[in-house]
């Protein structure tokens, strides 16, 4: 009887022991919740020596490749936003390599509590990257750098005072796919004569000297990273 006990035993310790390292842990898909009742993530840090851009060049690239996205341009903004520290976390409130905000978060429904984790807080930056692309809507024949600096601006300034800017553009003729002049209108945003439009919907906005040289500072520093990083 004793025999047979300590044989049931090794027998259910081996399964246990096989199933738990061939479990998969499935990723979901674009556009649904990043995280649902997963295991928590691989420790992604590289050894000193061994990485071009950052200690979590082998996580941006891995996340980034499967959004659609340059791990180059999210790393030059993670350098921006945190100095690629994971645990940051920001007088506003946002937290993490990317500087992700709770409302993000809950817009992917994902747990607040979560998005300090670096593989959560990149994974939802490339999201969010997704999800304002999509909201843009740039036509076909607006250029890579138009596109670009419009899209970065939104990440730091807020979407909708953006699309403000770019009606505003839209609504005294201009062309609302030119940063150079979207970034104008963004300035003008603090003047009442051009906020208080029928067009405007966010209402007055102040932020934009740190939202052009936040598009600034991370173009360029993206363009460094392309120099010494490849694709």
């Amino acid at each position: 009887m004793l025999k047979k006990t300590i044989l049931t035993f090794a027998f259910l310790l081996i399964l246990t022991t096989f199933y738990g390292f061939n479990a998969r842990m499935d990723l979901p898909e674009t556009g649904g919740p990043v995280l649902n009742n997963v295991e928590p993530p691989t420790n992604w840090l590289l050894p000193q020596g061994s990485y071009v851009i950052s200690a979590y060049d082998d996580l941006f690239r891995s996340i980034s490749e499967q959004e659609g996205h340059d791990w180059r341009l999210m790393s030059a903004i993670a350098y921006h936003e945190s100095r690629f520290i994971p645990d940051l976390t920001s007088r506003s409130g946002a937290r993490g390599l990317m500087q992700i905000m709770p409302s993000v978060a809950r817009q992917f429904d994902v747990p607040t509590e979560s998005i300090a984790d670096p593989e959560i807080n990149v994974r939802l930056a490339n999201k969010l990257m997704t999800k304002l692309i999509a909201m843009l809507r740039f036509p076909s024949g607006t250029s890579s750098e138009d596109r670009m600096s419009i899209l970065l601006a939104s990440y730091n300034g807020g979407i909708g005072h953006i699309n403000d800017a770019r009606r505003l553009a839209r609504h005294y003729g201009e062309n609302p796919n030119s940063w150079e002049v979207v970034a104008r209108y963004l300035k003008l945003k603090a003047d009442p004569a051009y906020y208080e439009c029928e067009v405007v919907k966010c209402g007055r906005f102040t932020g934009s000297g740190q939202t052009l040289a936040y598009v600034s500072d991370v173009i360029g520093r993206y363009n460094k990273y392309c120099r010494i990083a490849k694709r």
